[in-house]
């Protein structure tokens, strides 16, 4: 019998610093919730909204895979490998922190805000050498299908990380439905709907909620109408 856990979209953690508004799914920062530490391997699902021109200042992590993916505006980022890039709607990022790094981002754009997903997913090796990959997806492959975009192979669809997780994006018109097998036994799968109205199996979702499944081997996707949506497919132990 499968499992789910429900996180409807204004039940997330809230920050307003002024240049920058961030809800976090799981506790994040000031954001202490005892019950939404994380979904298995997934530590934090953060939907920002950083002000023109502003950004968070060069600061350190470590063993952490972080993933970011940028929904509108240009991202600017910086780190202590010598990385200087921006991130775009369209783009995926992901840095293995491994045994540490420093980095800032910033809203490269003086006249419009930007707006990305941070999410950090545990790691299953401890102070590896840190990394840094990005790349511009083709929006076509995720129209009415799953685009992979996150995966633990270096050969495969997407950017990899060290942990044997998968992510995909979807873009479906209304009435699309999709079954989704796991790629791995144990695995659990966390739905973020971006925009509009899904079920997952007999549960409604709709923009921002997010879901949990585990204890299944498969669930049934329906977009109720236009909807884009992320699967976070992870290991449930810690």
């Amino acid at each position: 019998m499968s499992k789910t856990i429900l996180h409807l979209a204004d039940t997330r953690g809230d920050a307003n610093h002024g240049w920058l508004q961030s809800k976090h799914s799981f506790s994040f920062a000031n954001y202490y919730n005892p019950e939404r530490m994380h979904f298995g391997m997934l530590r934090v699902l953060n939907d920002d909204i950083v002000e023109a021109g502003m950004g968070f200042g060069n600061h350190p992590h470590d063993n952490m895979e972080i993933i970011s993916i940028p929904l509108e505006g240009d991202l600017e980022h910086k780190d202590s490998m010598g990385n200087m890039t921006v991130i775009r709607e369209g783009d995926i990022q992901v840095m293995s922190a491994g045994s540490g790094i420093q980095h800032s981002e910033y809203n490269k754009n003086k006249d419009r805000v930007v707006k990305f997903l941070q999410i950090w997913v545990f790691p299953n090796q401890q102070n590896v050498m840190p990394r840094y990959d990005q790349m511009t997806l083709n929006k076509v492959d995720c129209k009415n299908k799953l685009q992979q975009i996150v995966s633990p192979n270096v050969d495969d669809a997407g950017v990899w990380i060290h942990q044997n997780a998968w992510f995909h994006l979807a873009d479906f018109d209304q009435g699309t439905a999709v079954d989704y097998a796991f790629k791995a036994d144990g695995n659990g799968l966390y739905v973020f709907v971006l925009k509009g109205d899904l079920k997952v199996d007999d549960q409604p979702l709709h923009t921002r909620d997010g879901l949990g499944v585990w204890h299944t081997n498969s669930v049934r996707i329906t977009a109720h109408s236009n909807a884009e949506f992320l699967l976070m497919e992870v290991p449930m132990g810690v």
